[in-house]
């Protein structure tokens, strides 16, 4: 599996979006911005290419996969392209499990499902990319859920939890209620730019 080991402060700097987006606190920022002061003129192309590598770098996927992504929407018949893609990427396991609160990060949520913690409908789920469905309810292994990082979480998690999801604090299990609408994607995106790139 590929590991993506991108600097989140720089990248954030790059696509213009902040690193809470990314599940890091002001810690994680700098008030260095080399080049910050510069103003480019960026062709429509340039526009469209990095609303998608915004994406990509967001959820943690590769081209390949994500335009497996893209392709699978475009196929949907329900709604547009560029919010189905959207909502594909919101119902990955790993994204679920941040969603939810259970990772401080993404990329610690992918390494929790990797890692075998994760239980969706009671069976263990160890692929980050699994598409979790409306009904689906995520728990922990019950060796997991002694953990001392999964244990605090029973006081309440800091993550503020979509309301197409539920958490069940004192059980440590989320539910997925429904499918998350394109007000529920906190992520700035014009993702009908990246309908166009593809569309090229």
């Amino acid at each position: 599996m590929a590991i993506n080991k991108e600097p989140i402060a720089k990248k954030c700097r790059t696509f213009g979006i902040s690193p809470a987006v990314m599940g890091y606190g002001k810690k994680d920022t700098t008030k260095r911005t080399p080049g910050g002061n510069r103003r480019r003129k960026v062709s429509e192309y340039g526009t469209q290419l990095q609303e998608k590598q915004k994406v990509k770098f967001v959820y943690g996927i590769l081209e390949k996969q994500f335009r497996k992504y893209f392709e699978n929407a475009s196929k949907m018949e329900d709604g547009t392209t560029g919010e189905n893609m959207l909502r594909l990427l919101e119902m990955r396991l790993d994204n679920v499990v941040y969603r939810l609160g259970l990772a401080k990060t993404r990329r610690m949520a992918r390494q929790i499902v990797v890692h075998g913690h994760i239980r969706v409908n009671g069976k263990k789920v160890d692929i980050p990319s699994y598409q979790t469905k409306v009904g689906d309810v995520i728990t922990l292994r019950q060796r997991s859920a002694e953990m001392e990082m999964f244990k605090v979480l029973r006081e309440g998690t800091t993550n503020v939890i979509p309301k197409w999801l539920s958490f069940d604090a004192a059980n440590l299990k989320g539910t997925v209620n429904e499918l998350p609408a394109r007000d529920d994607i906190d992520l700035q995106v014009q993702e009908s730019m990246i309908v166009e790139f593809y569309s090229r």
